[in-house]
């Protein structure tokens, strides 16, 4: 895939993330607040302090999430992004690093 279709696929799937991550917290339950930052970054700081950051790597052309639980990479398969370590969903390890560090469920709808 070339650079400039990586960062539109990219970019669209962030802005998904970016719209249910605010619904999630708009819903209520676990505590935390999302902010996008330039350059494809979605930072999220959760009540405790802890933040996940969520960013496209254009040179690996992938999606990369940082939580306190480790480091995780994307590759887009199947019209999927998928970890490059264990096949778990982007979205699925999203909900599990963001229940962890805050401590509540997060599910998005």
């Amino acid at each position: 895939m070339d650079e400039q279709t990586f960062i539109q696929l990219a970019d669209q799937e962030l802005a998904r993330i970016e719209a249910a991550l605010d619904k999630a917290g708009e819903a209520g339950g676990a505590d935390f607040d999302v902010e996008t930052k330039p350059g494809g970054v979605i930072e999220v700081e959760c009540g405790n302090g802890s933040k996940i950051i969520i960013n496209r790597h254009v040179a690996a052309r992938e999606i990369w999430v940082a939580a306190k639980s480790g480091g995780y990479h994307f590759r887009l398969q199947n019209d999927a992004w998928v970890a490059t370590r264990d096949d778990e969903t982007l979205w699925l390890a999203i909900q599990r690093v963001l229940s962890e560090q805050t401590g509540e469920q997060v599910r998005f709808s």
